[in-house]
């Protein structure tokens, strides 16, 4: 009847150097979809009235495999905390015996949120782009999701050096070459006056903004080959997504909540333009890319198959560790 509780410092301290390890368990979670061995639920996104910019987001899931945990994230998204001085995201993972349905786990959920987020970015990278000893990343957004990317971007090709970040306040764009400067000093960090200017001197880029609706209409000086990890979902419009080569993360759940893969199959009447998933090209289903020499497209909905399988390592850890909180007789005494 007990529960484990860990806060944000324990997951933090307990994924600090696990960048491996949680490719791994993303890459896992990915397969084991494609296989059909996950339930993944629409998400549901609990809006105010009055409010087109706050949301709060459920996620439930399970996910078999190696992992058979069921749980859910509850996640919310308030772009006004920036000026408060508060994270964007506040976020908490449960988890749940499949075994009673009781719940086992409650876990802070928004670090983990965030580096699944970026190893799923940098997974993607790792399949679909081609990468060379003069590869620049870009990034457009700079706050935490564009940090774990880079992260993990780093961890899955550590041979790469250089970077441009881009943000409509140089402020944040500033803060963000300096925190790379010293979490990761073999990098050299540039920051650009415009996104055409980062679209022209990268070819694999990171969109990871507070956009809520298409902003970049012209891909014109992107290299040919370039690949665009298009995070926050909402940035490219949906002329662009029909020109390019499109990859996701699963096809119904990225038709959805009015994205620019959603915008474009409203305009298209059809969802022909997508040609796989990430987990197809991991499991060999599908090649990892249409044209070398056309711009890929990976846009991922967040899959809270994702959240679970890095909370079980989160789990996993914190046992091995004995490491958290735990809440003894946090469930009531049977009633029978």
């Amino acid at each position: 009847m007990s529960i484990l509780l860990l806060s944000g410092r324990e997951v933090n301290d307990l994924l600090a150097g696990q960048e491996a390890e949680i490719l791994s368990a993303v890459r896992r979670a990915y397969e084991a979809h494609a296989r059909n061995q996950t339930a993944l639920p629409f998400s549901t996104f609990l809006r105010f009235p009055a409010d087109d910019k706050n949301r709060v987001i459920a996620l439930p899931a399970y996910i078999g495999d190696s992992f058979n945990v069921a749980g859910i994230k509850w996640i919310s998204s308030f772009p006004g905390n920036i000026e408060r001085h508060m994270n964007r995201a506040s976020a908490v993972i449960i988890l749940n015996s499949t075994q009673t349905g009781r719940p086992e786990a409650i876990i802070e959920g928004s670090i983990i949120s965030a580096k699944r987020t970026g190893a799923s970015a940098a997974l993607a990278a790792q399949q679909i782009h081609e990468f060379d000893s003069e590869t620049r990343l870009g990034f457009v957004g700079t706050g935490p999701i564009n940090f774990e990317v880079l992260r993990f971007l780093l961890a899955a090709q550590p041979l790469v050096t250089n970077c441009v970040v881009f943000d409509v306040d140089e402020t944040r764009a500033t803060q963000f070459a300096r925190k790379c400067a010293a979490e990761f000093p073999k990098l050299t960090v540039e920051t650009a006056a415009t996104v055409e200017e980062l679209l022209a001197s990268c070819k694999l880029i990171s969109l990871a903004t507070n956009a809520s609706r298409p902003h970049i209409s012209d891909l014109s000086a992107c290299s040919p080959g370039s690949t665009i990890l298009h995070v926050s979902l909402r940035d490219l419009t949906p002329e662009i997504i029909l020109a390019s080569d499109n990859i996701v993360d699963d096809v119904d759940h990225v038709c959805r909540a009015q994205t620019s893969v959603h915008l474009a199959e409203q305009l298209s009447g059809n969802r022909e333009f997508i040609r796989c998933t990430l987990g197809d090209i991991l499991t060999d289903a599908a090649p990892p890319r249409r044209d070398e020499n056309g711009i890929a497209v990976f846009s991922p909905f967040g899959l809270g198959i994702l959240d679970l399988a890095v909370s079980s390592l989160v789990c996993d850890l914190a046992r091995a560790r004995n490491t958290g909180a735990i809440v003894e007789s946090f469930l009531p005494a049977a009633w029978v």
